[in-house]
């Protein structure tokens, strides 16, 4: 099963994302250095994310389910780094 997440930060900024094996424990891959900074110490010491899954299916393909995934980066904008943390694709503009 392949799936395209969203994970939300508690300062409301979102990561999009592909998992191709629907693993339960997978969080991502965004990058820890850019979450890091929106954090106070403090802040760190306990927060909630959330994993929600937009999109399901068990016969794409790796291209793809990749295909799906910048559908959805563009659709929620998770690539404009006041909206998320998606380095890739960058924004045109």
């Amino acid at each position: 099963m392949s799936i395209i997440y969203k994970i939300t930060y508690p300062n409301g900024k979102i990561y999009v994302g592909q998992d191709r094996t629907d693993s339960i424990n997978y969080f991502g891959s965004a990058d820890s250095g850019l979450i890091a900074k929106d954090f106070t110490r403090e802040q760190r010491r306990r927060f909630t994310i959330t994993r929600e899954i937009l999109w399901e299916s068990d016969t794409a393909t790796q291209a793809e389910v990749t295909q799906k995934e910048v559908e959805f980066i563009h659709a929620l904008k998770s690539n404009d780094s006041s909206v998320g943390y998606n380095q890739w694709p960058k924004v045109k503009g």
